[in-house]
């Protein structure tokens, strides 16, 4: 399926690319030190203003998106971001606030913060992983225990993107009446926020502790029981991987080619070598299968398609498992200079790492989809 671009959503995309590139080049993204914010509030509100948290989320709400598939215009936006290997928290967020949004008048209101974060005043991350755990965000071992008027939350999060930056967490908690999620400050009492190393230069994760942090009822998004909404979480959050992943790939692929081109051994073309031209064909079927794959999705989560579940999970298990095949094949012909770090190549190579064990890897959505097959339709 080939997605074609109107003039409205061009116009979006060109505006994030001008943004991105003025900000974050890839010399900037290499000299990123641990321990130093990745991205900047003032840039992040500047994506703001051009809509960058506002696809998702209605009209009313005090969003909307250029073309009015707001889904599909993620999409769109992810593919810059991943081109660039740039920093900030687009994907949590906007998970955030798809839950936010799939709740609105099922639950305490939190028109307030959804207005923040659209705006780009606030910023909140999705606490979703536990250490030691696999991808089961229906399964969560932190508890939210009722207590009067509130709850008392207790257990621990990790992999929390942009945890130190964050103003509000989304944490997945195990109550009495089912799986919820709470919207919790990250300067709540008995919240502590720890750093965790990760490859990708460009981004930063924590654990977060939760030791008897009391939230009141508001705190509460939707109701107990929210395994539908933290699926449609789970298939924004794939699809922003899988768009960035393929931006990625198109960037490496081609910077690949023309260096095949332009390097001489025996006085041929590297591209010249028949081995050589198996290799890029079979990298340019994978990538054309999985721009392929990630824009069925992407139509199915726009439309709430029965199949989005399992198109989704079809376009992470595919692209997941491809994209690192083809960038370190990549790296490989480039020879030794793909493994410098002055080069551009290992960049690309920790964000496909990265995306590529999050949100389930490979294997999961293989095993998801084995589920989804097995599960009874109607």
């Amino acid at each position: 399926m080939e997605l074609t671009l109107s003039s409205d959503q061009k116009l979006f995309q060109t505006s994030a690319r001008r943004l991105l590139e003025k900000e974050y080049p890839l010399d900037r993204i290499r000299a990123m030190r641990d321990g130093e914010p990745r991205w900047s509030r003032d840039w992040w509100q500047q994506g703001a203003e051009l809509g960058w948290a506002a696809a998702i989320v209605p009209e009313e709400l005090g969003g909307g998106s250029v073309s009015g598939e707001g889904v599909r215009d993620l999409a769109v936006l992810a593919e810059e971001l991943g081109a660039g290997v740039s920093p900030g928290p687009l994907l949590p967020v906007n998970v955030v606030l798809a839950a936010l949004v799939e709740t609105h008048g099922a639950g305490p209101d939190h028109s307030a913060e959804v207005e923040a974060l659209v705006a780009g005043e606030s910023v909140a991350s999705w606490a979703v992983y536990e250490p030691g755990g696999e991808w089961s965000p229906l399964a969560p071992a932190l508890t939210a225990t009722p207590d009067g008027d509130g709850y008392v939350l207790d257990g621990l999060k990790d992999r929390v993107q942009e945890a130190e930056q964050a103003d509000l967490l989304l944490v997945t908690a195990r109550t009495p009446d089912g799986v919820a999620q709470f919207l919790v400050p990250t300067g709540a009492d008995g919240v502590t926020v720890t750093p965790q190393w990760n490859v990708d230069l460009s981004r930063t994760y924590g654990e977060v502790a939760f030791a008897g942090v009391r939230v009141g009822a508001d705190a509460l998004v939707g109701a107990p029981g929210a395994d539908e909404v933290i699926e449609r979480q789970l298939q924004i959050a794939v699809l922003i991987q899988c768009a960035e992943v393929c931006a990625v790939l198109e960037r490496v692929f081609a910077m690949t080619v023309q260096w095949a081109f332009d390097r001489y051994s025996f006085g041929r073309p590297l591209a010249s070598y028949q081995e050589l031209k198996h290799r890029f064909a079979d990298m340019r079927t994978w990538l054309e299968a999985s721009h392929a794959t990630t824009q069925a999705a992407a139509a199915a989560i726009q439309e709430r398609s029965p199949e989005a579940a399992e198109l989704a999970s079809v376009a992470k298990s595919f692209v997941g498992e491809k994209s690192l095949l083809i960038v370190q094949d990549c790296v490989q012909i480039h020879g030794g200079i793909g493994v410098t770090w002055e080069h551009d190549l290992h960049l690309f190579l920790r964000r496909t790492t990265v995306d590529q064990a999050l949100y389930g890897t490979p294997e999961d959505h293989r095993l998801r989809l084995a589920d989804l097959a097995a599960t009874p339709k109607g």
